[in-house]
């Protein structure tokens, strides 16, 4: 602080009578000198020869003329430099340090400008330190370090203010500035109150006034030392009318940070208070909910979540909404529900992607035996994907007869990928609500499935299969596939909106895969967003192999055996594909297997015995008769019955046409639930062959008795298994053959199998299912096969195995059949 002449004697007589309430030494120095004579005395000093005086180093501290303050020292050369000064007059040159780092300065350390000052007391302090009053007197340049051991003594030169008896009006309007400003500047930081404010008033001398300011301001060591440091009276008041200016503004910002913080905590207050009394009004109600802790878990989940702008206006309306109800409203209920299912939802959590397409491929080859071609498909996709960075193009589709391992296919790419994996079965769903969710407006409203599968995922980017999208259907209630066709769209399923959630959630990380059995029943626009991959059905290898790798060591394990236990011979799992499961796939095979390991534990249990071997005669004792047979071709030659090829969604199948005639009126006879497009087939290889019946190809002769069958004959056409329901183009050679044989006479070889499609002008067109048709002719023991010749394609689909034991017959035209077909000679 500074203060007056007057002020400053009263100040330190009253230290020095101070008493030592804390047992601390204290070493008073009598001083019968006034203020006057220390000046006469540094000036008298000043005359003989420069005042040379000890000097002691102060760190993060600045001192100005005029001031009394405390200081504590605690290194050795100051504290000799202060016993020095004690020995003799008792002033001290006090020197600011540039750094506070510096712990033992040198003379480059510190500043050149300092003060004079003149010790007043000297408090031993515990811990070696000493504590100094000071009376600061002059500003003093340093001339010469004469010693800086033990302690630092320097020639200085005092520089006294000058005197300013006449009025500047330059300096005058600069004392008052500065005067006005350090007004302000104290209602700000409030440093010294009306006593500072009054100690200013008295200084008239204008270097007098700026120190006295200066020593009163909260400031930097550097500001205050640019005030010690010039000397000129008016440049010292403008460089202080700068640092108050600045200062000024500095507090006046702090002052409405504060003020604004201030507010805050009254505003948090006042909320505080009131939630305790809402609280207190809970308990006595009753309420066992406490809204508030509620609404605070929801902020901190809000906040942990950085949801999109949107979706957190929305949520905070919502609680604001919420607040306002009474505690036993409904829909209250409905809102609490609501925000925890937003809350709920991974938005910004994402699994972090492998794309390591070798191991990948191990994956797909360890879980599933064969499906080359599928597995080749999915690592393209999967190597795309890697390249571009993100998920677009169409979605995969698997297609293909139950049981042959869609699902799990699926299950495998996010496997491979390191991906979470979803599952949504699409049959049966015939309401929008399911895929979209309902509205709130509905009692008992919930979202879609499609945003519980994202919630249970608890990731944005999980590989996501809708199971079974052809049996999709549609009411009243609205159509689901419609519904699919923006989620399944990259473009458009970027904000996908739940009617639940009334929010836009970002599905593009979400890789989606589809399965189906067939295509005919997948909405056009829904199919023309996917990728078809085929996945065909298993031949009998590829079971044995899938059996003898996954499903045989997978129930032997779940049905409590060991390998010590039960063993399955190569036979036994033949006679199980062959005679007990006719499908494409393996499920029904697995359940023979489980069957099979189910009565083998049952024995282990009341028997003896702990090991039983699985033989083909084993197979038929635990399983009983056998629920297939298969048609075993022997070679015969009758008339009239040709041997076709059929598919079905388990396979493949052997397709017996038989044609009879008898007299009529030229009718056409169509048994054994034959569809509209085989009886379609049937009447047009009649017209066709009627069309070239008097030059019938090979040399072939209708019988003399035939020859009117369009008017005096009736055709009856039967496909045995009558049971069974029937359709499809691909019998229409087979027809044809078929009633050739009858007009005739020829009988036509029964080991030879044929499909394709027959039109008017007896062509033969390309047909489907060639690799399932092929394998059933293989299984019923045929080696010659003819099929269309736009097919032969299709024959590289076909295992090695079997194409390498089969010959095969293109036909372009019915014509070229029937040398394979018909015998040259009729039956005797």
């Amino acid at each position: 602080m500074v203060f007056s002449k007057e002020k400053r004697r009263e100040l330190i007589d009253a230290i020095l009578d101070a008493q030592d309430e804390n047992d601390i030494e204290l070493e008073l120095i009598e001083d019968d000198e006034d203020d006057e004579d220390d000046i006469d005395f540094l000036q008298n000093a000043y005359e003989d020869g420069n005042v040379v005086l000890p000097t002691i180093a102060l760190r993060g501290l600045a001192v100005l003329p005029g001031m009394i303050m405390h200081f504590d020292i605690g290194r050795d050369k100051s504290v000799k430099a202060l016993e020095a000064a004690m020995a003799s007059n008792q002033f001290v040159f006090l020197l600011a340090q540039k750094s506070e780092a510096v712990e033992n300065p040198g003379v480059n350390d510190l500043y050149e400008v300092g003060t004079v000052a003149k010790v007043r007391q000297m408090l031993k302090m515990p811990g070696d330190s000493i504590r100094v009053l000071v009376d600061c007197i002059e500003r003093a340049k340093l001339l010469n370090m004469i010693q800086d051991e033990p302690y630092f003594k320097a020639e200085v030169l005092v520089m006294f203010n000058k005197e300013y008896p006449e009025e500047v009006p330059t300096i005058e309007a600069l004392k008052r500035s500065v005067k006005s400003n350090f007004i302000k500047y104290d209602d700000l930081a409030d440093v010294g109150g009306p006593a500072a404010v009054a100690a200013i008033e008295s200084p008239e001398h204008p270097g007098v006034l700026a120190d006295a300011i200066a020593g009163h301001m909260d400031i930097k060591v550097e500001s205050k030392q640019k005030i010690l440091e010039t000397i000129d009276f008016e440049e010292r008041l403008r460089a202080l009318n700068e640092i108050l200016a600045e200062e000024i503004n500095i507090l006046s910002l702090e002052a409405d940070i504060k003020s604004k913080v201030k507010d805050q905590l009254d505003k948090n207050q006042k909320e505080y208070y009131l939630r305790e009394q809402m609280r207190a009004i809970q308990d006595e109600l009753g309420v066992a909910e406490d809204l508030d802790d509620e609404i605070e878990r929801w902020h901190k989940q809000m906040k942990k979540l950085k949801l999109p702008k949107e979706v957190a206006q929305k949520v905070e309306k919502e609680i604001i909404k919420l607040t306002k109800m009474q505690s036993s409203s409904a829909e209250g209920n409905v809102i609490r529900t609501y925000v925890d299912s937003i809350l709920e939802l991974p938005w910004n959590k994402s699994t972090k992607t492998q794309y390591d397409l070798n191991e990948a491929r191990k994956i797909l080859d360890s879980d599933h035996y064969g499906l080359d071609e599928v597995k080749e498909r999915v690592l393209e996709y999967l190597a795309v994907i890697q390249l571009s960075g993100a998920i677009k193009g169409p979605i995969l589709c698997l297609v293909g007869p139950p049981g042959v391992g869609k699902t799990s296919v699926a299950k495998s790419i996010a496997h491979s990928i390191g991906r979470e994996f979803v599952h949504m079965s699409l049959g049966g769903v015939r309401d929008e609500a399911e895929i979209r969710g309902h509205r709130r407006t509905y009692i008992g409203a919930i979202p879609g499935r499609i945003m519980n599968c994202i919630k249970e995922a608890k990731t944005n980017n999980p590989v996501f299969l809708f199971d079974e999208v052809d049996k999709i259907g549609a009411d009243f209630k609205g159509d689901p596939a419609s519904a699919l066709l923006e989620v399944l769209d990259p473009e458009q399923n970027k904000e996908f909106v739940d009617h639940y959630l009334e929010v836009p959630f970002d599905l593009s990380k979400v890789m989606f895969i589809t399965t189906a059995n067939d295509t005919d029943t997948i909405p056009r626009p829904l199919l023309d967003r996917m990728e078809v991959i085929e996945v065909p059905g298993y031949t009998e290898e590829e079971k044995v192999k899938i059996a003898q790798r996954y499903l045989v060591p997978k129930q032997i394990k779940e049905n409590g055996l060991t390998p010590e236990n039960i063993t399955f011979n190569e036979g036994a799992i033949r006679q199980l594909i062959e005679y007990y499961t006719r499908e494409s796939g393996v499920r029904n095979l697995e359940r023979e297997i489980a069957n099979i390991c189910r009565k083998t534990a049952l024995k282990t249990v009341t028997t003896k015995k702990k090991f039983y071997r699985i033989t083909e005669g084993t197979v038929e004792k635990l399983l009983g008769k056998k629920k297939y047979h298969f048609d075993i071709i022997e070679g015969k030659y009758e008339i009239g019955k040709t041997t076709g090829l059929a598919w079905t969604i388990v396979g493949g199948d052997t397709l017996f046409i038989e044609t009879a005639i008898m007299p009529g009126g030229g009718n056409l006879v169509l048994t054994g639930q034959l569809g509209d497009v085989m009886q379609e087939s049937a009447k047009a290889a009649i017209s066709y062959i009627r069309s070239v019946a008097d030059n019938l190809p090979c040399g072939l002769k209708i019988k003399d008795e035939y020859k009117e069958f369009y008017k005096d004959k009736d055709f009856h056409i039967h496909v045995p298994e009558g049971a069974t329901p029937k359709d499809g183009p691909s019998a229409g050679v087979t027809i044809c053959m078929s009633i050739l044989s009858t007009l005739t006479g020829r009988p036509a070889r029964q080991d030879i199998a044929m499909t394709g499609e027959i039109t008017l002008l007896g062509k033969i067109l390309p047909v489907g299912g060639i690799r399932e048709k092929v394998l059933a002719a293989y299984r019923a023991g045929i080696r010659k096969v003819m099929l269309p010749k736009e097919n032969e394609r299709d024959i590289e689909d076909i295992p090695a195995n079997v194409r390498k034991k089969i010959e095969f017959v293109l036909l372009s035209e019915a014509a070229e059949a029937i040398p394979h077909v018909l015998q040259e000679k009729e039956e005797k």
